[in-house]
């Protein structure tokens, strides 16, 4: 088989044909994307899938930690700082994490995945045993943000990509079912810090979450691997010329816009849970709960995107995000019940921002440039979350000028209006690449 069939999946022109040319709402655009040199299965790309897992385990699993960590920073080593500034700790590793694709990715395309996974894995390992001893700001920043940040770049970058070699008519539901590993990775490392930070102290909980993290990623070093071989001649450098196309700029600003209602609801649900009623075990559970819940969020949805369009799937998503976040949370107030239901049903929809952003990009992309893409819209997403985190923590700080925070409607409103705006650049992503017709499969 010619090797340079094999990635040749179309770009948005030659997918998007019009309305006139095609006729058959169930077509999609995997038709014309050479679909029979994907493998689509077998015991060597579900291995891949395995790894990847193994990958997104810990790298989207301690996302979950946000607002724990951040609550217990505050009350213990970084007492007397704000929640605004703490916050930062926590940015900037997005920021690290979500910045190092944009160079990750050409890396990947050139030399492969092992090549970046053995620097992530011992990097992530590093860092989790500075964060258990370090005590000042700066230590966090230097041993947690931008060590731990870029590390877990170097093995999610490479792990999205592997996908994407391997399957593309159910790449959706491969995609899903790798990204159910940082769902489980929430409810595991939420317990375990809920349960051990108390008994054995906060260095010794780290420190386990730390040899949990490489047992995970020494699954990953052993089965990741792309499909089609390295590039070298293709050079690593940064890809910046597909923001060029309007259609893969929209989907990024749509699924960076996503990704900061998540990332909000992430560290800040537990706190506003805790200031409204929702204490003790309880409150550490409701990001179990929300975890939990997002593993189906990932899975069914992906699953349903391989039939009726993944850009229509990511927009049903985001539009019952916009309405839960509106119409639950902001009237949830101090009824546990709500708060509690919320958590649930939060968990399932916003699965797919995780989920379906590296699949929504690998459909506008070709496979061999496919890691360049990806990594200049999460690089985009890195700036965005430098600035969305804090921003959420200002305007929380500032509608609560006393010690206790109880009023978030400004903080839940700016989560809202986030999925709003991942919506309308998903209408439009869509509209301009195959028409504007609702039932149009994309």
């Amino acid at each position: 088989m010619d090797p340079t069939k094999e990635g040749d999946i179309c770009t948005v022109d030659q997918a998007a044909p019009s309305d006139n040319e095609k006729s058959d709402d169930s077509q999609t655009l995997v038709d014309s994307e050479h679909s029979s040199s994907f493998p689509e299965g077998g015991w060597r790309a579900w291995l891949v899938v395995l790894g990847a897992w193994c990958a997104i385990f810990p790298t989207m699993g301690i996302m979950n930690l946000y607002g724990l960590l951040e609550d217990w920073l505050a009350e213990h080593q970084l007492h007397g700082y704000s929640k605004a500034s703490i916050s930062w700790i926590f940015s900037l590793w997005l920021f690290f994490f979500y910045l190092g694709g944009i160079q990750i990715g050409p890396i990947f395309d050139a030399h492969g995945a092992r090549y970046l996974l053995v620097p992530g894995c011992i990097g992530m390992t590093l860092s989790m045993m500075f964060l258990s001893v370090s005590h000042a700001y700066y230590q966090f920043i230097l041993g947690f943000s931008i060590l731990g940040g870029l590390s877990a770049s170097a093995v999610y970058t490479p792990s999205a990509a592997c996908i994407t070699h391997w399957f593309l008519k159910k790449r959706g539901l491969a995609t899903g079912i790798a990204t159910t590993g940082g769902g489980i990775g929430g409810i595991i490392f939420t317990n375990v810090f809920g349960i051990l930070s108390n008994k054995i102290g906060f260095p010794w909980t780290i420190r386990i979450l730390g040899f949990i993290f490489l047992a995970s990623l020494m699954v990953s070093l052993l089965t990741l691997e792309a499909r089609l071989p390295p590039s070298p001649s293709a050079g690593s450098k940064i890809d910046i010329r597909a923001l060029k196309e309007p259609v893969f700029t929209m989907t990024s600003i749509a699924v960076i816009f996503a990704e900061i209602g998540l990332i909000v609801l992430v560290t800040y649900y537990p706190s506003y849970a805790q200031s409204h009623g929702i204490t003790g075990a309880l409150s550490y559970q409701l990001m179990t709960i929300m975890s939990a819940t997002s593993i189906f969020g990932r899975v069914i949805p992906g699953l349903l995107a391989d039939i009726w369009g993944r850009f229509n799937v990511m927009f049903g998503t985001c539009a019952i995000c916009t309405i839960l976040s509106f119409g639950l949370w902001f009237t949830a107030g101090t009824d546990r019940a709500r708060i509690l239901a919320f958590a649930a049903l939060i968990g399932f929809w916003s699965g797919p921002a995780i989920s379906l952003t590296p699949v929504c990009v690998a459909q506008i992309s070709k496979t061999e440039s496919y890691g360049k893409r990806f990594g200049t819209t999460i690089a985009m997403m890195a700036f965005a979350l430098l600035v969305a985190i804090p921003v959420a923590g200002e305007i929380l700080k500032g509608q609560n000028r006393g010690t206790v925070e109880t009023e978030y409607s400004g903080l839940i409103g700016f989560c809202g209006a986030a999925y709003a705006g991942a919506c309308l650049f998903l209408f439009l992503a869509k509209g301009a690449s195959v028409g504007w017709r609702v039932t149009k499969v994309f």
